[in-house]
């Protein structure tokens, strides 16, 4: 009776819903246990990290952090170009460090690639992991004349389509 007098109610109360006979000598079996330096509060690696932090870790080991900023690239492209800039241009294809940007007409491909250097500082700043090298900047997509059930050899009409 002695050992069940040195055990905490609570403990024993426990020990009884789980089925398990309480004893003195399992009460200090368990206080020796906690005193693991893994277990212990305030020692390092036991801080409360942030669900922000735990995704940015995932996503590190996985190994998606240059899918992830691509993505935000195409994403956020009207803050990087501008607003009025992204309604006649948005990115197409991103590869082997080539961000391929179509455009509405040729005069806005031709703009905007005299300011190439000024967008590929800012998608090297602001997105360093997406890989982007260089910026490409096509016009509108035409429709071609060459192929076809009915197509004649030659040079074709001769419209800018832009």
């Amino acid at each position: 009776m002695s050992d069940d007098a040195d055990i905490p109610e609570t403990i024993r109360t426990y020990l009884r819903l789980r089925g398990l006979e309480p004893s003195a000598r399992a009460s200090r079996r368990r206080r020796r246990r906690t005193d693991d330096e893994e277990n212990q509060p305030f020692t390092p690696g036991r801080d409360a990290r942030g669900i922000g932090d735990v995704i940015a870790d995932l996503t590190k080991q996985a190994g998606w952090d240059s899918q992830l900023a691509r993505e935000d690239l195409v994403l956020q492209w009207e803050s990087v170009a501008g607003e009025e800039t992204a309604r006649h241009a948005s990115p197409v294809a991103l590869s082997d460090g080539l961000l391929t940007v179509q455009c509405d007409s040729t005069a806005w491909a031709k703009n905007l690639q005299l300011m190439r250097g000024a967008i590929i500082t800012e998608l090297m700043r602001r997105f360093p992991d997406a890989g982007v090298e260089n910026v490409r900047f096509i016009g509108p997509d035409v429709p071609s004349w060459k192929w076809g059930p009915r197509a004649v050899p030659g040079r074709g009409p001769r419209d800018t389509y832009g």
